[in-house]
């Protein structure tokens, strides 16, 4: 019973994925452990009010970035989100380029992804139930629209739509493999993007993708000289840009509203094969 009165106490409704950073934005700040039947989030989840709308913050590397993205715990995560109350998720994420315009810098907005990350558990209906759940618009309109907004509000370049091509890593591509994922459906690249998306959709919650643009994919443009990408080089992009981001999601949270007015809460009910 304590248990459940300390996690009524600490509900959330807004989900982010993002660090410490974030989080003197915040009233009343308090961090909880959350457990799952899935095993234990990537770190302790921080809860605080923004705007009278009660905000949770979770990293998803872990805050010592001890997760490398083929070991970060997908699923817990996305539980527990679930668990204390959340219905909107917001996630941003460093991408690569793999097209001439989009730069260093911009902001994209996905619409879709492929996923090239095999080999990760991707579902919660693994046996006993079987869940075919949609994932064609992988992305929540609402949240997508209010981002797009606010980031032309705040003259941010930005990329109304993007399509996020997702690798395992942790390594970064040869050349070669940047330039085969050029020709394939992508415009950006990250390691990170699958499988939240399916998992936050098997859960009914609205999910937004936006990818920070830290550098050009190795070997897409330049030919024999093309500069290859390093961690230092993706960092300190990210990090330039961190406020940016910070400011755009907290004027995400400001506009939307708590309730889902979006079908993404009901495609689950809709995945199922009656007997």
């Amino acid at each position: 019973m304590a248990i459940a009165n300390r996690l009524k106490k600490i509900e959330a409704e807004i989900g982010v994925f993002g660090g410490s950073g974030f989080y003197g934005f915040l009233a009343d700040v308090e961090e909880v452990i959350v457990k799952t039947p899935y095993g234990a989030p990537s770190d302790k989840i921080t809860v605080g009010l923004y705007e009278g709308k009660k905000v949770a913050f979770l990293p998803r590397h872990g805050k010592k970035h001890q997760y490398p993205p083929h070991k970060i715990p997908y699923l817990a995560n996305i539980f527990a989100f679930k668990k204390i109350g959340v219905k909107k998720i917001i996630a941003p994420c460093a991408v690569g380029s793999l097209k001439k315009e989009i730069k260093p810098g911009d902001f994209v907005v996905c619409d879709q992804l492929v996923n090239f990350a095999f080999g990760r558990k991707d579902t919660f209906y693994d046996g006993r139930q079987v869940a075919h759940v949609s994932l064609a618009e992988p992305y929540c309109p609402d949240l997508r629209r209010v981002a797009i907004e606010k980031m032309r509000d705040m003259k941010i370049k930005h990329h109304d739509k993007g399509t996020i091509l997702v690798v395992s890593g942790p390594r970064f591509s040869t050349k070669a493999e940047s330039c085969f994922f050029a020709k394939q459906a992508g415009d950006i690249i990250n390691m990170t993007a699958y499988p939240e998306a399916v998992l936050a959709r098997e859960q009914g919650l609205c999910y937004l993708n936006i990818g920070l643009v830290t550098d050009y994919d190795s070997g897409v443009f330049g030919g024999k000289n093309a500069k290859a990408v390093t961690a230092e080089d993706v960092a300190e992009v990210f990090k330039k840009n961190n406020e940016k981001m910070k400011e755009v999601i907290f004027k995400i949270i400001k506009k939307i509203t708590v309730e889902q007015t979006c079908r993404c809460a009901e495609h689950i009910g809709e995945a199922f094969i009656a007997q």
